[in-house]
């Protein structure tokens, strides 16, 4: 069984940075953050395998934010750097217990943490 839970999330001006956590239970395969802003659809971030570290993007992030873990710890971080108010949205993390197609399809994952608000202000 997995289990995951975010904190990290605050509200920030436009061009400032945050870091979200997720800590995660048991052994999945992948892990991902996720974003809903009101009224819109979940959309991905970005994810990674966790035995190997491969990473995926959305090009909406890309260059701004960096997915790392902590396998230690077990420990997804999102580095969130250059935000803007379109990065405003409640930050989902999610996990699949096997390999998918594709690693930035919210269909694909059956995992998911309750969330934690963004909020970026202009």
């Amino acid at each position: 069984q997995v289990r995951l839970v975010e904190s990290g999330g605050d509200s920030v001006q436009a061009g400032g940075s945050l870091k979200l956590s997720c800590e995660v239970s048991g052994y999945p395969y992948r892990t991902a953050w996720f974003r809903q802003a009101p009224g819109k659809e979940r959309e991905p971030v970005a994810s990674i395998i966790r035995t190997v570290g491969t990473t995926n993007y959305a090009d909406s992030v890309k260059g701004r934010f960096t997915l790392s873990q902590d396998n230690a710890k077990k420990i997804l971080y999102l580095q969130m750097n250059d935000l803007k108010p379109d990065d405003t949205a409640m930050y989902y993390c999610a996990a699949t217990a096997r390999p998918i197609g594709n690693p930035l399809d919210t269909s694909s994952y059956g995992y998911w943490g309750q969330g934690t608000q963004v909020t970026v202000s202009s």
